[in-house]
């Protein structure tokens, strides 16, 4: 189920580092090297998939930002902030 407005950004909050935009909330992350940025995207990918939730994931040399919202509830949902959560353990 969709969130409302309020929900959204008292859930963006508690995330800290995470940004929204529009119907998607984003965050970018920096690594030594390219390596390093794969390295995370691989994780990242496990956990998606075991969530079967996938974000968007662009990768730049040693930067990666990822970008999560529910596409088929048209905006975000609590297994973008559950995920987001849980990317934010693997960088930590």
């Amino acid at each position: 189920m969709r969130l409302g407005n309020r929900r959204v950004k008292n859930e963006l909050i508690k995330l800290g580092n995470w940004s929204l935009n529009g119907k998607v909330i984003s965050r970018r992350f920096v690594f030594a090297d390219f390596a390093g940025a794969l390295r995370f995207v691989n994780r990242v990918g496990k956990l998606a998939e075991a969530a079967n939730h996938h974000p968007d994931i662009t990768i730049t040399y040693d930067k990666v930002r990822l970008a999560l919202t529910t596409h088929d509830e048209g905006g975000l949902t609590i297994k973008d902030f559950r995920l987001a959560r849980q990317i934010n353990k693997l960088a930590a």
